[in-house]
């Protein structure tokens, strides 16, 4: 059984039998994933040149921004080569676990930041004379660094649990990247215990973070309705309305692949709502934050104005 595992190569089913099919599939993967790139390195480059922007806020969503786009790009390459060659690209048993383990990593990294971005809107909100003493640069890179320690410390006990299983029935996962589901059900063994980790700690990556931020935005909340001006109750609500958009799409989708029972998995609707996080998410992300934020949306400009002019020069 030991030998047999060894030597597994998996294939990702195509979505469809048909060849002009899967190329409408792959030109739609491929703008996305080259929108999503161009979008999220547009934040980090924006927040990095911009000095008005060098403020928590603008910190957390720049590493959120390269976040998403290495987590994109462990998925997207392989997803298209499989597309491209209708299912008959190979991927290895170490390649396979390498794309779950970075997949987990940068996912809980990336829904932990989000927890950590509510906690700096609660401190810039209920807090504002002490926001600059109690989020200092030293925190802001503590927080980033512990948010990305996190995701390491779920995804690697996790793979290497699931990459021990013997698989020696169908090599074929119904899916277009290497998720977790998807493989267990590969396996030729009683996969229980794994449901039972994998729920563990999809519950311990999204529940958490996610009381976390509903514990924040209720004093948000309470902060808010408390303020008499108008306009800092809008201000307030601005910087907040695209966060929580944020957090809904993520959440949304992830919960209802991981925290679902497994009796009522469906790989169809796996594949489906799995489009919707790892493509169609990190592009929506820096079109929310920059059409809800006017000081980004204006650095953007002045920022891409300026290339264009350096460009036409």
């Amino acid at each position: 059984m030991g030998n047999r595992t060894e030597t597994v190569w998996f294939f990702f089913r195509p979505f469809s039998p048909h060849f002009p099919v899967q190329m409408l599939i792959f030109a739609a993967f491929l703008a996305m994933y080259l929108v999503s790139l161009g979008g999220n390195a547009a934040i980090g480059l924006v927040v990095r040149v911009t000095h008005a922007l060098h403020t928590p806020m603008y910190f957390f969503l720049a590493n959120l921004a390269v976040l998403e786009m290495f987590y994109t790009s462990a998925i997207a390459p392989l997803a298209l080569a499989s597309l491209l060659s209708m299912g008959r690209t190979a991927v290895s048993l170490p390649g396979c676990g390498a794309q779950m383990f970075f997949f987990v990593f940068l996912g809980g990294a990336d829904c932990v930041l989000l927890a950590v971005m509510a906690y700096d809107r609660l401190v810039a909100i209920c807090y504002p004379l002490r926001y600059t003493l109690i989020m200092s640069r030293r925190r802001c890179g503590q927080l980033t660094a512990a948010s990305l320690a996190l995701g390491f410390l779920l995804a690697l006990p996790l793979t290497v649990l699931i990459f021990r299983l013997p698989f020696c029935r169908s090599n074929q996962i119904y899916h277009f990247y290497c998720d977790m589901p998807a493989v267990m059900r590969l396996a030729c063994t009683d996969t229980h215990a794994h449901e039972t980790a994998l729920y563990i700690i999809s519950f311990i990556v999204l529940m958490l973070p996610l009381s976390l931020i509903s514990t924040s935005y209720a004093y948000i909340a309470a902060a808010v309705l408390r303020m008499r001006s108008a306009q800092g109750r809008r201000r307030a609500f601005s910087t907040c309305s695209s966060h929580l958009s944020v957090v809904l799409l993520q959440y949304g989708c992830t919960s209802f692949i991981y925290l679902s029972p497994s009796s009522r998995y469906s790989p169809e609707m796996g594949r489906v709502v799995s489009v919707v996080y790892t493509f169609i998410t990190p592009i929506l992300n820096p079109l929310i934050y920059s059409m809800r934020n006017k000081e980004l949306k204006d650095a953007l400009q002045r920022t891409l104005g300026r290339l264009w002019w350096a460009r036409c020069k």
